[in-house]
């Protein structure tokens, strides 16, 4: 049975109410759940002391059995210190803008690099080969 600590909707239309409840994670979001640990109503001020309510105990309670938190309420706990800053899970990281392009430049810069030694290369060696024939020229007369 895997548990999940998630939130759980209620409140009117248009005026949302939130539970944050332990659940199985087959069960709905508005369904069947194992107990109630806290609540968030994000309609009142985010400094009042009503919009996010928890029971640390029975949150650490349900951590230490296992139950995972959705990302979500992963946050809220991390902001009433009850779990480390949260972090994405299972989700790549996004390159920054313009990344491949810089890649693509860097590869091209070091290609020309390449080319223009192996042709300074090439230059040194066709300067040398004369300069050798009219050595060997003089040595057989």
């Amino acid at each position: 049975m895997a548990l999940k600590i998630r939130l759980a909707r209620g409140g009117a239309k248009k005026r949302p109410f939130y539970r944050i409840v332990v659940a199985e994670n087959t069960s709905p979001r508005d369904g069947l759940f194992i107990e109630k640990v806290g609540t968030y109503n994000p309609m009142v001020a985010k400094d009042h002391p009503q919009r996010l309510t928890v029971n640390a105990e029975r949150i650490q309670h349900w951590l230490s059995v296992g139950a995972k938190p959705t990302d979500r309420v992963h946050k809220f706990l991390a902001s009433v210190d009850l779990m480390p800053a949260f972090q994405h899970r299972d989700q790549p990281k996004k390159s920054a803008p313009g990344k491949k392009r810089a890649e693509r430049e860097a590869e091209a810069a070091a290609k020309a690099a390449d080319a223009a030694e192996s042709a300074a290369a090439e230059a040194a060696a066709e300067a040398e080969a004369p300069a050798e024939d009219a050595g060997e020229e003089a040595a057989a007369e």
